[in-house]
């Protein structure tokens, strides 16, 4: 069986990084935008992140730039952006495609684990995907689901 410990992925300072770090964590997976109308949303995320992290939760957000140009920044750009203006410390990525041909392996498993309303395609940026300690998928929620809202569902992960 396939899980989240099974990818590799670059940190948005261009370190490769081995998911099976995450063993044992509760993770939130977001793919992510600074220039959406959701964009506020990092604030929520990183209050998720304050308030779990040292329970064994953590929050991956990779910035994608499929959806109407709202990622166009570098990494260098979107991790100042998330500093500055949201305060983020969880593990930012390198920018990926999360659609297509070319979307990152790790998305295409999550697809596949939880297909969504639309089929397998994620439908906006923020779309979220908690995954158990064990790496598998626990849930997917809409672009438009504030981050407090999966609060009950991250004290259900972590106990």
């Amino acid at each position: 069986m396939t899980s989240l410990h099974d990818f590799k992925a670059t940190a948005i300072d261009g370190q490769e990084t081995d998911l099976a770090s995450y063993d044992g964590t509760v993770v939130l997976v977001v793919n992510t935008a600074s220039k959406c109308g959701l964009t506020p949303q990092f604030q929520g995320l990183q209050e998720l992140y304050d308030q779990y992290g040292d329970r064994g939760f953590t929050i991956l957000g990779f910035p994608c730039d499929q959806f109407a140009h709202q990622e166009p920044g570098t990494e260098e750009e979107i991790a100042e952006f998330c500093q500055r203006n949201y305060g983020v410390s969880f593990p930012m990525f390198a920018k990926i495609d999360v659609n297509g041909k070319d979307a990152h392996p790790l998305y295409q498993w999550l697809k596949k684990e939880q297909g969504g309303l639309i089929g397998g395609a994620i439908k906006w940026n923020f779309t979220k995907f908690l995954v158990g300690r064990d790496g598998a998928v626990l849930e997917r929620y809409a672009p438009t689901t504030e981050p407090a809202k999966l609060a009950d569902d991250i004290e259900k992960a972590l106990a």
